[in-house]
């Protein structure tokens, strides 16, 4: 006799698998990321499609199987309307999913990336989350991530000679997770060069300081650099896994 199992999750996939069946990858508040199967869910009448969608939070109850756990029920929590309906937010959503479904392998529970994934899902779903702010969620969601897994920037000291970093010619050295100063830049390789405005904004999504971060005024040129190196220190990590 199977064990039945209940635990909320985030659904952060889907694909089709045979005719009526879909697999799902959740993330779970117990058992941390998931891959569920989900038997005859794309028929009409499935009583699971009601609790099954890309970016629900549902209370999803399963059985582990010899080879792959089967959702046995699924209820909604939230489907977090406002998101669904802005196209901007669904984008970092996907961007969120892709992320975590990457670099998440395994099964592990972290309430730590639980609280965050429910925290940045619960921010997009504001009406009062708009503009540029949207993009600072999918940051704030990243380096918090990365930050819990182990992968935090030093953002207070030069990773070469260990002085506090001053204003001035600073870069990312992505490969050692920490920043160089300019006396030192000549004794790193692969160097991405970063302002100190810049290092402060990092410092307050490192601090999770979402009030601060909303008084803000972001510009166009802030989130283009922000994503640049972003983007420069992800790749790095993803290439240490």
């Amino acid at each position: 006799m199977f064990i039945r199992y209940r635990t909320q999750g985030i659904i952060l996939g889907k694909v089709d698998r045979g005719e009526t069946d879909r697999l799902f990858t959740v993330y779970t508040k117990d058992f941390g990321r998931l891959d569920f199967l989900a038997r005859a869910e794309r028929k009409i009448k499935s009583k699971l499609r009601s609790g099954l969608e890309l970016f629900y939070l549902s209370e999803i109850e399963f059985i582990q199987g010899k080879v792959q756990k089967t959702i046995t029920d699924a209820i909604l929590i939230n489907k977090f309307k406002t998101l669904r309906s802005d196209i901007e937010k669904l984008k970092i959503a996907y961007q969120i999913s892709r992320i975590t479904n990457k670099v998440l392998r395994g099964q592990e529970a972290d309430k730590e990336i639980w609280r965050l994934l429910t925290e940045v899902f619960e921010k997009l779903n504001s009406p009062h989350l708009k503009g540029l702010k949207v993009n600072i969620v999918f940051h704030y969601f990243l380096w918090n991530f990365l930050s819990t897994l182990g992968y935090q920037l030093d953002l207070y000291n030069c990773s070469v000679c260990q002085k506090k970093i001053i204003p001035g010619e600073i870069h990312l050295i992505p490969s050692s997770g920490g920043l160089s100063c300019k006396n030192c830049k000549t004794q790193v390789k692969k160097l991405e060069s970063i302002d100190m405005n810049l290092i402060k904004l990092l410092r307050i999504l490192l601090n999770r300081d979402w009030n601060t971060l909303n008084k803000l005024k972001i510009d166009e040129d802030i989130i283009k650099n922000l994503n640049k190196i972003s983007k420069r220190y992800l790749l790095s990590v993803l290439e240490k896994i």
